[in-house]
């Protein structure tokens, strides 16, 4: 199962903790720009090169000691077509080099679209008898707010192909709890309601380690959430993300573990790709290494408070 994948990745790091692959123009090096625009142009393929470069930097600094990254698709699809080969490219990079690879898309449909979505992403492309592999990823975040028919054309695809999904559960942006944490006629959460199913969509994914297939997006910055989604759904992994520059740090993220350091996986993207820009005086050719500092950092701090971590 491909959380498995995920878990001994996690194990073999001690580090429960991916890297996001968010960029924008602001956060990448001058002379990379440079660069890429001497070749391209300021054009949808000038900055789209200079994504694809930074991402490799980053890569390079990282792959061995964080088991996996998440590229937000929508930082590459503002560059058309150009962003999206970078995605693809980004994603082919990530794992040669051996990384659990998460798109973060927050797909959402029903149906034969879904199914789509999900094989564009997660599976094979079928054309006229021959097929392809459009972006390979291991896993997909994707909105289940349209309910079952959402979510079991990607789960029917994960079967096929060995991948898996994170369903958005609670968020950590501000206003979720809009909507996220209205009382439902049960007196369960919209969000609570959301975990049940995503362990009843579960059932028929589950590892070898306790978990499904089919995890949840719970954030960092609503630790008493985490700690009672944590106790309500033992087969569900959560992929936590608002830590570092939305505001989460160790302490907030550490209830989303399980006894033996698993069950979670944290997410920090500015914080990692944007480590350069604190240290004084750095050369800005060193910007992966900074990077790499600061995901040793991260990585020392939370396993500080959730102790060593095993199967």
């Amino acid at each position: 199962m491909s959380f498995d994948r995920l878990i001994k990745k996690i194990v073999e790091t001690q580090n429960p903790t991916v890297a996001g692959l968010d960029p924008k123009l602001d956060f990448i090096p001058d002379y990379i720009k440079e660069n890429a625009y001497m070749e391209y142009g300021k054009t949808l393929e000038g900055a789209a090169a200079a994504l694809f470069e930074f991402n490799k930097g980053l890569i390079d600094a990282l792959y061995d000691i964080v088991p996996a990254v998440k590229p937000q698709a929508a930082y590459y699809e503002m560059y058309g077509w150009h962003g999206v080969h970078a995605l693809q490219k980004t994603i082919e990079y990530a794992k040669s080099k051996g990384l659990f690879v998460i798109t973060d898309g927050k797909r959402n449909d029903i149906g034969t679209t879904m199914t789509a979505y999900a094989k564009a992403h997660l599976g094979i492309t079928d054309i006229e008898g021959e097929s392809a592999e459009a972006f390979g990823s291991d896993a997909l975040t994707v909105n289940a707010y349209l309910g079952t028919d959402g979510v079991k054309p990607v789960i029917d695809v994960c079967k096929e192909y060995d991948k898996g999904l994170f369903v958005l559960v609670k968020t950590s942006n501000p206003s979720s709890g809009e909507l996220q944490d209205r009382i439902l006629d049960d007196n369960l959460t919209v969000y609570r309601t959301m975990g049940n199913m995503c362990e009843s969509w579960g059932k028929d994914l589950m590892g070898e380690y306790g978990y499904s297939g089919v995890g949840a997006v719970v954030g960092a910055t609503y630790t008493k959430q985490l700690g009672e989604l944590r106790k309500a759904l033992p087969h569900t992994f959560f992929l936590v993300p608002g830590y570092g520059a939305q505001g989460g740090g160790a302490a907030d993220v550490a209830p989303a573990f399980d006894e033996n350091g698993l069950g979670a996986i944290i997410n920090s993207s500015r914080g990692i790709m944007c480590a350069w820009k604190k240290e004084a005086g750095l050369d800005t050719k060193d910007y992966a290494l900074a990077a790499r500092r600061e995901a040793l950092r991260m990585r020392d701090e939370i396993v500080s408070y959730i102790g060593g971590i095993k199967l």
